[in-house]
């Protein structure tokens, strides 16, 4: 099993964790960027998180080698992405203890996130506003606990069904770290 190295200095900080998942938090920008990887351990894309305005995080997703189709995405609570179920991701991130969904009267969690598109080719480059989270060190923050991940389900969030949203089966994912 893999152990975390940390390698700071003045302007970056890295931290590879879980096999070779590397992520890393640019000191003067507040963004972290995040590998993401299929079942099989091959690399499928990264996301970009920063500080969006007025607040929350904008997640910048370029992912490749996907199927086609809308395709639930969401922050998951653990900093653990091992394949080949993502299982270990556990469940969505979840500060508040609401219930998911943004059409849910008890949500939205904090993790709930609109569904990405994947095009025919298996390609997805677009950006994905959430201001339930944040990467400060508050109890929103995507590092809270020693850090979250970022999960790509196979199928399209229904944005109401408790737990998960019927995303079905977690094809991608990639940890977050600070």
């Amino acid at each position: 099993h893999c152990k975390p190295a940390r390698i700071a200095s003045d302007v970056l900080a890295f931290a590879v964790v879980n096999c070779g998942v590397v992520v890393g938090l640019r000191a003067e920008s507040n963004e972290v960027k995040v590998e993401l990887k299929n079942s099989q351990g091959q690399s499928i894309g990264t996301a970009t998180l920063s500080a969006a305005k007025p607040a929350g995080v904008s997640v910048t997703l370029d992912v490749r080698n996907l199927p086609p189709g809308q395709h639930g995405f969401h922050f998951h609570q653990n900093a653990k992405c091992e394949g080949p179920t993502f299982e270990s991701a556990g469940p969505h991130l979840n500060p508040d203890q609401k219930k998911h969904g943004a059409k849910n009267l008890e949500g939205p969690h904090a993790r709930d996130m609109t569904n990405i598109t994947v095009t025919s080719d298996g390609t997805a480059r677009t950006t994905v506003a959430n201001s339930y989270v944040t990467l400060a060190s508050d109890g929103h923050s995507v590092f809270r606990n020693g850090g979250t991940a970022l999960v790509i389900h196979a199928k399209a969030d229904d944005m109401m069904t408790d737990p998960d949203g019927n995303a079905g089966d977690r094809i991608g994912c990639g940890v977050i770290v600070k």
